[in-house]
């Protein structure tokens, strides 16, 4: 357990956007990529894999090896307006969630092969509801379970979504995540935002506990896990990291229902929860049950700043180094 004082932030380069005073905190639930690991160079990842899951029709081949390789020579090449204003507005979503936004704005625009369109069969009222939970998607939400959708709709955007899920994780490995988390294992300190090691571990000695959270899969012998072991995070109770929770392959679980099941597991008081993220989803869940939230953000990041000011966090930080920010904390 710990006391944190936004007074003792005054004069530094630390921006409080919402005073919260003085407040026990007993447990930090953290964000991972951009929050603390640089390994995943995701947006441009993103960006590319949707795009050419909306315009490549999405024939039986759409993610084979050859298309793999394209794909992987073209992230980051060329402007792609709608995928790239995407991943800066939806930044902390579930992957799988990046992934139905892409396939619903394929079969928004018709590319999709024809025998699937006539195995659909999607009305006007299927299209129009497709259309405005795409329009959700770019408002913040994750979850449509009020929407009645055909069944085998239902099922195609699971299907498609996971091999799309499967296939941006290759994309992401060839471009980026294989040679950074390789590089990692003997330059750690270079794939961390600065100061975060010794963040982490300072709220520790304090007596919380930290968490990790990502809308990436999270598996044993690779993915997350890996590159956060990497990173030179170690995992396990007692740990500097008591736990590190994520998505599936195929089903949906948003980084705020993991924050909100922490709670509930552990039978914590939200208001002595701090969250820690670059991401919408982590900030606006934090916001909205009355803990303290931290917004990791590069001085750059314009709009990102502009969407974690409008959510309500409490400060916003470029990175950990800052002597004020461990003063904020004590016992």
């Amino acid at each position: 357990m710990a006391f944190m004082d936004d007074s003792k932030a005054a004069g530094s380069s630390i921006e409080i956007l919402n005073h919260f005073g003085k407040r026990e905190i007993t447990h930090i639930i953290h964000d991972i990529d951009g929050t603390h690991s640089l390994i995943r160079e995701w947006q441009p990842v993103m960006s590319a894999s949707m795009n050419w899951a909306m315009y490549c029709g999405l024939e039986d081949n759409f993610d084979s090896d050859e298309n793999l390789e394209k794909q992987i020579a073209r992230v980051g090449k060329q402007a792609l307006p709608e995928t790239d204003k995407y991943c800066i507005e939806c930044a902390g979503f579930s992957a799988l969630t990046q992934m139905e936004y892409a396939v619903r704005r394929a079969v928004e625009m018709g590319n999709i092969p024809d025998k699937v369109k006539q195995k659909l069969q999607l009305t006007d009222e299927n299209k129009a509801n497709n259309s405005a939970i795409i329009k959700r998607i770019w408002g913040g939400e994750e979850v449509f379970d009020d929407v009645d959708e055909p069944q085998a709709f239902h099922e195609y955007l699971i299907d498609v979504g996971t091999r799309l899920f499967y296939f941006y994780e290759k994309i992401l490995n060839g471009a980026c995540r294989d040679k950074n988390t390789e590089d990692a294992r003997t330059n750690p300190g270079r794939w961390r935002v600065p100061g975060s090691i010794e963040f982490m571990q300072h709220l520790k000695d304090l007596g919380c506990v930290n968490y990790f959270v990502t809308g990436a899969v999270v598996y044993e012998d690779g993915g997350m896990k890996e590159e956060v072991e990497a990173c030179g995070y170690n995992i396990g109770p007692g740990k500097i990291i008591e736990s590190l929770r994520g998505s599936s392959w195929d089903k949906k679980m948003p980084k705020d229902d993991w924050i909100l099941a922490i709670i509930e597991e552990e039978g914590l008081d939200a208001e002595k929860v701090l969250v820690v993220g670059d991401g919408r989803t982590e900030i606006k869940v934090g916001v909205q049950m009355n803990g303290v939230t931290i917004s990791r953000l590069p001085t750059n990041e314009t709009r990102q700043r502009e969407i974690h000011t409008k959510l309500g966090t409490n400060m916003i930080v470029t990175d950990y180094t800052d002597p004020a920010l461990l003063d904020m904390f004590y016992n």
